[in-house]
């Protein structure tokens, strides 16, 4: 018989103490050690990191142990303790003695809340955890160290023993003393294990004679005994899930050997002196090994499940050489089934015995229409009979492959030169492969021969001719159901060819193969993959697969699209492989590593639809979306957009959401709307709701909707955008509108920006005021509501004294300190002026076309000019009227002087007239001159004064403000400085009071 081919990889080596105990945890990628320094560590084995380290003890720690049902690690240390962790929480759960010397061996119970431990008081001691960890019973009957304890996997109520009396015994549970004793070891035994199948009652042993002895203990006789190690066993193993026995001793090294022939498999050495330790778990190939100087974790060939599925959904596979088969079919239910399992939730598979294999399974395959299944392993193989596991044909052979044709077509690679073809069961050819060496084969629609120059051949199956050699290193080839399709996986990326099977044929038959190039035209490579595949299954012209990183997705024409991101182990790793796609129940099938089976629905109209847009086919397509449920239309869509189609994906989807999203991408917001308007009330609230109608308003407001814009913000109570809108159009009603809705909705900075531009000053005290912001509240009455400073001031001093009545007092009001408020009459003035002109423009507003002269009157100091027209002095008067005639002169008083002479002669009348006008005339026109000069004068000097008044009046505004900057600025700092002394004062008294409270040690 031909040994295991096992390919043995190194996961985890760690340098540390000497390593007394390991185990490996069931489910999580950690490794647990057991050191000598007094530590117990455990380790990622993927990732190589340590996870947590306990300190346990100051002496060495013998065994630890998981209890993963408790989330436990149990240790046993040389200062005769047991000690109970919590490997999630690192919390300490017990501490307690155990025996009177030290402790060998921790062994739990699969099932039951116990464990065992032996220890060299020759004792051994059964622990309940449920009873707080109480011994309940006490087993003695050796007569030296107890080394090692084992519960029987197949009778979990007997155990068995190891002593350094070179004796093994066996317990039941409910007995203080042994079933029976196994002598036959020359020195004292070490170690024990258990079968870890039921099917042969047989312990394994290790000794200090050097010898590995396997017991049946139903005969109580030795069965075998291996010899090879050259110094004392430490540890001996059944591996629970590979046909080996594992060994490990005190010469450095493991010796792996066959557990049905007892065949030497292989040794290994690290360099890492004495062996101490081994364990293994039945979920994994993973093997733990503990030396002198570290840990070492290695797989022993791959952990992938033995399985395989047929085109009906009928399941095989392999647990150690016993086959099982069961059916998927129906188990998931229908899709519009209610109790219908979810995807991903492992299907409640019922198995069925087949029976056990001759042979160690390595690998298992259905033919082409599953009548029959291949067993691969040992270098053999063995064709069964699917349905009750009758032999129909065997041989050698280091692999085996299927033809994708005929029913009892297969391959065989019989060594590295030579390839056997069989048609109906029976060899029909053999040919040597033109490649150095034939390192592996594939089956399909033709047989593929992995060459050793990295490279595949493919040949035809009827003829055996040479077709195509392709220069790339596959892992695994993947042909389509029609054969028009092959997919080559690599170790980073897959290539996808077409095959042109009429041109093969046609070469073949005419005699027009090379010998060195195959078939011209065979093949066509039509994309590339970027991706690492592990699994695949060919759907029509569609590839589903599972990729190294947990995700099943599916390629469409080189498209890729993730279906589902699947659990992965601690490094990131896929745990799943495909099984198999069925079309009736349109599902992909899942198994992970433990044999758990999975489904997800994958529609197969909806592949084929994909595939036909990849194609640029759309009336094809348009045909199969009519077989589509209208409940996958959604998936379409978002395929549709994914490949740039938004205008079909809007017209396909029946999602609001993914139609929402469309419409607005491809600027129809008047669909967009429409959507928004059908929103059922109970979600009109909702944050996602006012989210789209905040979209909605962006989407709008870009092609200048205002009106949509306005409705879409009032909708979702967006108040910012409100604010911008009505302040940039001049929309004076909606800004008073936008006020009072902010106001209740809590929104007071804008509800305050909108009052402020509205001209409702008085709301914008009364906010300031409800809001509590009272020295705000004053300062904005001071320059726009003087009248209600008084008000303001008292509520400002009556809110300041809760926390200082110094600094509330320090405050001014204008009735008490006028001389801090100049101009305050002024003020009011101004304020009733501009409550005039509110209420004058309130009807009509001011038209826009007034800007350029309005925007003129923000300069403007009202105070200043109110003042300057208040002390002006009156136009000058009007000119006065023309003078009166002249009265007739009075009589002459008596006088002194002598008479006139009465003979003297008088002038002439005619000409004392006209001398009199000519005088007149002149003197009028000399009076106007004068008058117009005077009042040239008296305008000029009235400017003049206006001007002076008007510079003074505004120097001493300047003068009165700034001084009363300084009058509130001195009152707040002296506030301050009061605030700040009675605060010292405080201080000072409470810690007078203090110093009299202490009376120190004087008193």
């Amino acid at each position: 018989m031909e040994p295991i081919r096992l390919d043995i990889k190194k996961k985890l080596s760690v340098s540390s103490e000497r390593v007394k105990s390991v185990d490996i945890h069931p489910t999580e990628s950690w490794a647990l050690a057991a050191l000598y320094s007094g530590n117990v560590t455990i380790w990622d084995y993927e990732s190589g990191s340590n996870v947590k380290t306990f300190e346990v003890s100051e002496l060495p720690v013998r065994c630890a142990k998981f209890i993963t049902r408790k989330q436990w690690i149990v240790c046993a240390s040389d200062d005769m303790r047991i000690r109970v962790y919590n490997y999630n929480t690192m919390e300490k759960i017990k501490d307690f003695e155990g025996h009177s010397d030290y402790i060998r061996y921790v062994e739990v119970h699969p099932s039951l809340p116990y464990f065992l431990t032996s220890s060299d008081d020759m004792t051994i001691k059964l622990w309940d955890w449920d009873r707080n960890f109480d011994c309940t019973q006490f087993f003695e009957g050796h007569s030296h160290y107890v080394m090692m304890v084992r519960f029987n996997p197949k009778d979990t109520n007997t155990f068995a023993s190891a002593s350094l009396d070179r004796s093994i015994k066996v317990w039941g549970l409910g007995s203080p003393v042994p079933h029976y004793t196994l002598e036959g070891h020359e020195r004292g035994v070490n170690c024990i294990d258990y079968y870890p199948s039921g099917d042969k009652p047989y312990i394994l042993s290790g000794a200090d004679d050097r010898t590995v002895k396997i017991w049946d203990y139903q005969t109580k006789s030795i069965v075998h005994s291996l010899d090879g190690h050259s110094h004392n066993i430490c540890s001996v193993m059944f591996h629970p899930k590979l046909p080996l026995i594992c060994s490990a001793s005190e010469d450095g090294t493991v010796r792996l050997w066959q557990s049905t022939t007892y065949r030497a498999e292989t040794t290994l050495n690290y360099g890492m002196e004495r062996a101490w330790a081994l364990a293994a778990t039945r979920e994994t190939t993973k093997l733990a090994i503990g030396f002198d100087e570290g840990c070492v974790v290695i797989e022993l060939g791959s952990d992938d499940p033995v399985v395989s599925m047929d085109g009906t959904g009928k399941v095989v596979w392999a647990k150690n050489n016993e086959i099982q088969t069961t059916t998927v079919k129906g188990l998931a239910g229908a899709v519009d089934d209610e109790d219908a399992l979810p995807d991903g939730e492992r299907l409640p598979v019922i198995p069925r015995d087949l029976g056990a294999c001759e042979l160690y399974p390595q690998a298992i395959k259905h033919n082409c229409n599953g009548r029959f299944i291949a067993v691969c392993g040992d270098g053999e193989y063995i064709i069964y009979t699917a349905q009750a596991l009758r032999n129909k044909a065997f041989g050698q052979a280091i692999d085996f492959v299927w033809s994708a044709t005929g029913t009892g077509d297969y391959a065989i690679r019989e060594s590295t030169n030579r390839v056997k073809f069989f048609k109906n069961f029976k060899e029909t050819r053999a040919i040597k492969p033109a490649t150095a060496s034939a390192d592996g084969l594939f089956g399909g629609h033709l047989l593929g021969v992995k060459g050793g120059d990295s490279a595949v051949l493919f040949y035809d199956w009827d003829s055996g001719e040479f077709v195509r050699k392709i220069d790339v290193a596959p892992k695994e080839i993947y042909w389509s159901d029609a054969g028009n399709l092959v997919l080559i996986a690599c170790a980073d990326s897959a290539y996808v060819l077409s095959y042109n099977a009429a041109t093969t044929a046609s070469a073949i038959a005419m005699g027009q193969v090379s010998p060195e190039d195959g078939v011209d035209g065979s093949f066509d490579l039509l994309y590339e993959i970027s991706d690492t595949i592990t699994s695949g299954e060919w759907v029509g012209d569609c590839f589903l697969y599972c990729n190294n990183s947990g995700r099943l997705n599916y390629s469409v024409g080189g498209k890729i699209q993730t279906l589902v991101h699947l659990d992965t182990n601690s490094s990131g790793a896929s745990m799943h492989s495909i099984l198999g796609y069925l079309a009736k129940e349109d599902r992909v099938y899942l198994v992970d590593k433990s044999l758990n089976i999975v489904s997800y629905k994958i529609m197969l109209a909806v592949l084929q639809y994909q595939t036909a847009v990849m194609r640029g086919d759309f009336d094809a397509a348009n045909e199969l979306l009519a077989a589509i449920p209208e409940a996958e239309y959604t998936t379409i869509a978002r395929f549709l957009e994914s490949q740039g189609f938004k205008e079909e994906a809007l017209e396909v989807t029946t999602d609001d959401d993914h139609k929402f999203d469309l419409s607005l991408e491809l600027g129809k917001i008047d669909i967009a709307h429409s959507l928004m308007q059908e929103i059922p009330s109970d979600e009109k609230n909702s944050i996602d709701t006012m989210a789209k109608w905040k979209k909605l308003s962006d989407a709008a407001l870009k092609i200048s909707d205002f009106d949509l814009t306005e409705a879409c913000s009032l909708a979702s109570d967006d108040f910012p955008g409100l604010l911008l809108l009505y302040s940039a159009v001049g929309n004076f009603e909606g800004m008073e509108a936008l006020a009072n809705a902010a106001q209740k909705k809590g929104k007071t900075n804008v509800a305050f920006i909108a009052y402020l531009l509205t001209g409702n000053v008085e709301a914008c005290a009364d906010l300031l005021i409800n809001t509590n912001r009272l020295p705000e509240a004053a300062f904005f009455a001071r320059t726009y509501l003087p009248s209600r400073v008084e008000e303001i001031v008292s509520l400002w001093k009556a809110d300041l004294s809760k926390v200082s009545e110094t600094a509330a007092n320090a405050l001014a009001e204008p009735k008490s300190s006028p001389e801090l408020f100049p101009d305050l009459d002024v003020a009011l003035q101004v304020e009733q002026m501009f409550l005039a002109q509110r209420e004058a423009t309130k009807a009509a507003g001011i038209a826009a076309s007034d800007y350029p002269t309005a925007k003129d009157d923000l300069e403007l100091d009202l105070i200043a000019l109110v003042k300057s027209q208040g002390a002006a002095a009156p136009p000058p008067p009007p000119p006065p009227p023309p003078a009166p005639p002249a009265p007739a002169a009075p009589p002459a008083p008596p006088s002194d002087s002598p008479p006139e002479n009465p003979f003297a002669v008088a002038d002439d009348p005619g000409e004392n007239d006209a001398a009199a006008s000519a005088a007149a005339e002149a003197q009028a026109k000399a009076e106007a001159e004068r008058r117009e000069r005077e009042a040239a004068a008296a305008a000029a000097a009235e400017r003049r004064r206006a001007e002076a008044e008007a510079k003074r009046v505004a120097e001493e505004a300047a003068a009165a403000e700034a001084a009363r900057i300084a009058a509130e600025e001195a009152a707040a700092a002296e506030a301050a400085r009061i605030a700040a002394e009675e605060a010292a004062a405080a201080e000072a008294a409470a810690k007078d009071d203090d110093d009299l409270n202490d009376f120190g040690d004087d008193w």
